[in-house]
């Protein structure tokens, strides 16, 4: 099962666009997703160690995936080329 990490913070039309997308594709393949906020210590030390510049921050099985506007397509192409899948 692939576990993605999204990084969010309040008021973030690009974080509430990330979760939609997610609540999609958690339907279509086996993945686990965990919201930390960047208000946080450990949204603050997951931003500052994967060199998120702003929110959202998308974590795939603990690598930087992407920060801001999430792609829809560049996830879910790597969801279905996931070795976890």
């Amino acid at each position: 099962m692939t576990s993605i990490t999204l990084l969010t913070q309040s008021s973030c039309s690009s974080c509430d666009r990330a979760k939609e997308i997610l609540s999609r594709l958690v339907l279509e393949f086996p993945v686990t997703v965990q919201e930390i906020g960047l208000d946080t210590e450990e949204g603050k030390d997951l931003a500052i160690k994967h060199a998120v510049m702003f929110a959202p921050g998308i974590l795939v099985d603990g690598e930087m995936f992407s920060y801001g506007r999430l792609s829809e397509n560049k996830l879910r192409k790597r969801l279905a080329d996931s070795p976890n899948q």
